[in-house]
């Protein structure tokens, strides 16, 4: 694997780590006596903020993996653009897939389906929604970017 593919791997699972703890930290009034943090803070929004750059990283990686950069302005866009077309639109990632996960298929169209909907939380529920809100939203968010990372590390993986 590429040092440049290796390094936006390394983040992205940094980041659903993060998310992880960000989350863990919401719900303990112990871990937040240890940080400082009132009672009744919560971090749910910055727990999807990290959960979306998981899995922003892990596309960066296998589109870096096929020599593919994406850069600013609106990098963000540019990323999920180019997955979009040189990965899931030519169906290059539904045949690696497919030969990862033999008995259950997950279709590219569902990675893709899974970053669309974190770009939007990641907007809407940092920018819009009170922090306490976030729990439902920022639970399903560490779980798709852990399934989203996953998937991604084994296509590279086998490449």
């Amino acid at each position: 694997m590429d040092s440049g593919v290796k390094l936006y791997i390394e983040r992205a699972e940094n980041e659903v780590r993060l998310a992880s703890a960000i989350f863990i930290l919401s719900g303990s009034n112990e871990l937040k006596e240890k940080t400082g943090a009132r009672d009744d803070d919560t971090f749910y929004s910055g727990a999807i903020s990290h959960a979306y750059y998981a899995i922003f990283y892990a596309a960066k990686a296998i589109l870096l993996n096929k020599g593919i950069k994406t850069s600013s302005p609106e990098i963000h866009r540019k990323t999920f653009e180019a997955f979009r077309k040189e990965l899931v639109n030519n169906g290059e990632l539904d045949v690696e897939l497919l030969k990862i996960y033999k008995a259950m298929i997950i279709r590219a169209k569902y990675l893709l389906g899974l970053f669309d909907r974190e770009k939007w939380k990641r907007g809407h529920f940092t920018y819009q929604t009170i922090a306490q809100a976030n729990i439902i939203p920022a639970k399903e968010s560490i779980s798709n970017a852990q399934k989203f990372v996953k998937s991604i590390v084994q296509v590279l993986e086998r490449t």
